[in-house]
């Protein structure tokens, strides 16, 4: 299984939505984060390789990040996934990863520090990260056989300003 990690666009300032009044899961991505996504997506594309699958979290800027992915891979199966929110622990979507097939290429979107608390833990089996990344940022990792923690290889991993490059 390949599984290819990807966090969140640009989205509108925390405390500026916060004074809206509006839920923190509502807040979406600015016209900024949407136009460098596009040329970020652009980029995944190119490099590779297309997801059989992608996950998002529930929340507005991982929905609109996912649906930019989406056109740029020319229409994904995607789906909405709560073991991608930003509360949950690592374990809640290993056990979902298991239910896809081995031999599948799997995307997530999701939120920091929740996918670099993941990327650690399948990649070394700790908890504790020592990744971070950036906004329209991506990794891939892959798995002989079965997802488990510390089991991950990690295949590349590459900057918003990197995938954008790719992309133009």
């Amino acid at each position: 299984m390949k599984l290819l990690v990807i966090r969140h666009a640009i989205a509108e300032d925390r405390n500026t939505w916060a004074r809206t009044g509006e839920d923190d899961t509502l807040r979406p991505l600015t016209v900024e984060g949407r136009k460098k996504m596009r040329a970020v997506a652009r980029g995944l594309a190119r490099v590779g390789p297309t997801p059989d699958l992608l996950a998002t979290s529930p929340l507005t800027r991982a929905v609109e990040t996912a649906d930019i992915l989406d056109r740029a891979y020319g229409g994904v199966d995607t789906m909405v996934l709560e073991q991608l929110t930003p509360e949950r622990h690592p374990a809640d979507l290993l056990g979902w990863l298991r239910t896809c097939a081995t031999d599948s290429t799997v995307g997530v979107v999701g939120h920091e520090p929740h996918l670099s608390d993941l990327l650690s833990w399948l990649l070394t089996g700790r908890e504790g990260s020592f990744i971070q990344l950036k906004k329209g940022g991506a990794c891939l990792l892959a798995f002989q056989g079965n997802a488990r923690a510390g089991s991950a290889m990690l295949r590349w991993a590459l900057t918003p300003a990197q995938l954008r490059r790719l992309g133009s």
